[in-house]
């Protein structure tokens, strides 16, 4: 017992050691003690002696192999978080966690901002893109319009001239504006493709459609689609080259095949298309007189088709652009065959008035569908691309810069040809169509009747004036809010297509003052002026091939003129873009 109480007392001296040791690291360890007082190395704490008592203190006796308290107090905490633990892995603390743990939507907030603005955006494009639809449909209405009403006084005017110019000599080296050739052209073609549709007998052509099955006239309706497509892509084409072979310049050297080639071959091609497009109309017939409506909805849900096939490909703004002119023009076309369809349905009801409101209900479903897939569609390729909704007022004002240049004294084009590049709209073959229609519908007898056909063609004229004024001043609206006024005053390239001389730009711009409305109403009521045969046609925009090309030697000058305009190179990119520069941004 002396033993035992000498080595407590000898402990509780050692620094370090034993409880004072202990309460003084907090962790059970004991400090190392000085040479020559407690355990060795490793000892941590204190060692009881199982022999007799050392000498004092106690100390430097044999070391005894047993288990150090300091270990007993480490197992014993970690087999006391051992149980914590598992008590709070409990099925209530983990449903309570569940139920009141919380997250902060601002530590990401330009995710959740941008994801915010996409909805804004497709809350928008119905809006927006009903606008620009509005306005392009109003532009072929006034392209078609035209050759109802002022075509026919300008070919009569032109045959004036024609006839009238011996008896007051030649005054200048032509015998006709290469306006007035154009014109006369196109009167032709119309008249005799006209008396061509005699020939094609609409109602043995309805009843061989209503003759097929269901099946059969839901392919032919998809086929006669992209025929129609083939057709307006071609078609302009032949035209254009009709119109260029008759007033291109004798002097030159002859790099075509002949006048009379071109012109049976615009003959041909409006002829087929005016039948191609009363097929079209002869299916939508049937389809309207079916007696369950079965073809007329799988003709409506062939529309939704178009969404798989368009909102999951990429788009660039320039492929929106020419998407957007597709889907005017194939608006106004598919309003022209319901009126085509109403009247040949109620000439056969004998004008009952009862029975249009039999019509109304499918022609209503026709109209909200083709509106239906244009907006879905739009919606989801504006938000699967990034493209802002702000883009249609810039397509809006791209087709307004073309009303507002077909005006000027430069102008290269008319107006109506201009809609059928953009577009792809061509009048003609359609207004073929329409009058053989009409006049196979109506029958006119009698000198009261003549006398409405000539009030009804006097109020054609004043819609299509009505309408070209609106039109024109919205145009200009447009274009003043787009800052695009500059652009109409942009000289014509004088060299090959695509390139441009920088000098006289410059020179042309210093002459050039502000754009004020004043020159702008100046320039859009003046005639435009004959120009030497030295010259180039003067063109208000480059040519469509210059959006392909790179730019060559030449064009390297005016580079620093070009960097000041580059926050609105997207707006030039759209006035380059027609229905052939699609190919130079394909789709992926």
């Amino acid at each position: 017992m002396a033993g035992v109480s000498d080595a407590a007392a000898g402990a509780a001296a050692i620094p370090g050691g034993g409880r004072d040791g202990k309460d003084r690291d907090g962790r059970g360890e004991a400090e190392q003690p000085p040479a020559g007082g407690g355990p060795g190395p490793g000892g941590g704490g204190l060692r009881f002696s199982s022999g007799p008592g050392p000498g004092p203190g106690g100390v430097n006796g044999p070391p005894a192999p047993q288990l150090t308290e300091t270990l007993g107090f480490y197992e014993s905490d970690r087999r006391r978080e051992k149980r914590r633990s598992r008590s709070e892995l409990s099925l209530l603390r983990f449903l309570s966690a569940e139920l009141t743990r919380g997250y902060f939507l601002e530590h990401n907030e330009a995710k959740y901002t941008e994801r915010r603005e996409r909805v804004y955006t497709c809350m928008r494009i119905p809006r927006e893109l009903e606008k620009l639809m509005i306005f392009g449909i109003f532009l072929c209405l006034d392209a078609f319009l035209y050759v109802f009403t002022l075509l026919p006084l300008r070919v009569f005017l032109a045959l004036f001239r024609f006839f009238t110019l011996p008896c007051y000599g030649l005054r200048d080296r032509r015998l006709l504006q290469p306006a007035q050739i154009c014109d006369i052209l196109k009167g032709v073609i119309l008249v005799i493709c006209f008396f061509m549709m005699h020939y094609v007998d609409y109602s043995m052509m309805y009843h061989l459609i209503r003759g097929q099955s269901v099946i059969k006239l839901y392919i032919i309706y998809n086929m006669l689609e992209v025929a129609d497509r083939l057709f307006s892509s071609f078609g302009q084409d032949i035209l254009d080259a009709l119109y260029w072979t008759a007033t291109e310049p004798k002097e030159r050297k002859r790099a075509h095949i002949g006048l009379i080639p071109h012109f049976f071959m615009a003959v041909l091609y409006v002829f087929l298309h005016a039948i191609l497009i009363m097929v079209q109309a002869t299916t939508l017939n049937v389809a309207f007189n079916s007696h369950n409506k079965s073809l007329l909805t799988i003709m409506m849900s062939n529309n939704f088709v178009e969404i798989k096939g368009s909102v999951f490909k990429k788009f660039e703004k320039n492929n929106l652009f020419q998407m957007s002119n597709s889907d005017i023009k194939e608006r106004f076309t598919n309003y022209v065959l319901l009126l085509i369809v109403c009247l040949r349905n109620m000439e056969q009801f004998s004008w009952n008035p009862d029975h249009l409101w039999v019509l109304f209900p499918d022609v209503c479903m026709v109209i909200a569908s083709e509106t239906a897939v244009d907006i879905v569609k739009h919606a989801f390729i504006t938000k699967f691309n990034d493209i802002t909704a702000d883009v249609y007022s810039e397509y809006r004002a791209s087709l307004a810069f073309d009303l507002v240049s077909s005006r000027q004294k430069n102008a290269y084009t008319d107006y109506s040809d201009s809609v059928a590049r953009r577009m792809g709209f061509i009048p003609l073959p359609l207004a073929v169509l329409l009058i053989r229609v009409v006049t196979s519908s109506i029958k006119v007898q009698g000198i009261l009747s003549y006398a409405c056909v000539i009030l009804f063609y006097f109020g054609l004229i004043s819609l299509k004036i009505l309408n070209s004024i609106v039109l024109l001043g919205k145009s200009c609206q447009y274009v003043k809010e787009a800052k695009m006024e500059e652009k109409l005053f942009n000289p014509p390239p004088t060299n090959t297509p695509g390139k441009s001389s920088s000098k006289s730009q410059n020179k042309y711009k210093s002459s050039q003052g502000l754009f004020t409305e004043e020159t702008l109403s100046a320039s859009i009521i003046s005639q435009p002026i004959h120009q030497t045969e030295n010259t180039a046609p003067a063109l208000v925009t480059s040519n469509s091939d210059q959006f392909l090309t790179t730019p060559d030697g030449d064009e390297k000058d005016i580079t620093q003129e070009n960097s000041e305009l580059k926050h609105r190179s997207s707006k030039k990119d759209l006035l380059e873009i027609d229905r052939f520069t699609i190919c130079g941004n394909r789709i992926d």
